[in-house]
């Protein structure tokens, strides 16, 4: 499996800042983080031997269930409401019917293991290995194998795939990538910057991983960001944002003080 993923992903330099782990220490957890700067063409990493390190993607997935389940018609688009099952889950947010865009901000489950279902294993199975998603690998069944399944990605391939989905150059339709990006959770800054990203928070393996992968656009450059904690406790996942941003407010112009 790890032949794999690092045969599908795109080499780019690495910078090594190991100075940059000082945001999850003061944290209390242990994680890591790469950024990748479009105007200089190389990435900042605070542990470079994580870059190419697989997890699970977890409710990251979401941004490419997405542009599966409108390619394939599994729903037409993110204003369509699914009807809830009922079933009471542990986030009382998931327990009602709703359209997609809510399910991204909320990071809904249930909606995106139907919409997997929906779309099938043959389809989804043709995306993966269209867009080279991670390992590509579907083990684990069509509504797990993102969440306690066989599916890995690393670092560097979320940096990758999040690239080609900002410039518009993933196989799914113009419309498809518009979507996700439009309905894709923002985190606005004081100074008018806007994060663009998605959680994920992979609960039901150990270790947990935490995710929170996006990018942020700045004047002429666009910098990409994938962070992921060692989830030990549940208070953990608070520190995937806030040590994202400090991160992105130390890179050389980006985030100005007061915006982080």
């Amino acid at each position: 499996m790890m032949t794999l993923l690092l045969a599908s992903a795109v080499a780019f330099p690495i910078d090594p800042r190991p100075e940059l782990a000082d945001v999850f220490e003061k944290a209390g957890v242990t994680g890591a983080i790469v950024v990748y700067d479009t105007s200089t063409g190389r990435a900042v990493a605070s542990d470079p031997k994580r870059v190419d390190e697989p997890a699970i993607p977890a409710s990251t997935f979401k941004i490419f269930n997405t542009m599966v389940a409108l390619e394939t018609g599994a729903i037409a688009d993110e204003k369509t409401v699914l009807k809830w099952d009922g079933v009471e889950r542990t986030f009382a947010n998931w327990n009602k019917d709703m359209d997609m865009k809510e399910a991204m901000r909320v990071s809904c489950v249930w909606f995106y293991q139907e919409l997997a279902r929906r779309a099938g294993p043959g389809k989804m199975q043709h995306w993966l290995d269209a867009v080279g998603y991670g390992n590509r690998d579907l083990g684990g069944g069509i509504d797990r194998f993102w969440l306690d399944g066989d599916l890995r990605i690393s670092p560097r391939q979320q940096i990758d795939f999040l690239r080609r989905l900002h410039d518009g150059k993933l196989p799914f339709s113009e419309r498809s990538m518009r979507i996700v990006k439009e309905i894709l959770p923002t985190e606005k800054t004081p100074g008018g910057a806007v994060v663009h990203g998605k959680t994920g928070w992979g609960a039901r393996l150990k270790p947990q991983a935490g995710w929170y992968v996006g990018w942020v656009d700045l004047e002429g450059r666009t910098l990409y960001f994938a962070t992921r904690v060692d989830i030990m406790k549940d208070d953990d996942v608070k520190a995937r944002i806030p040590a994202t941003l400090e991160v992105l407010g130390r890179m050389e112009g980006g985030l100005p003080p007061g915006q982080r």
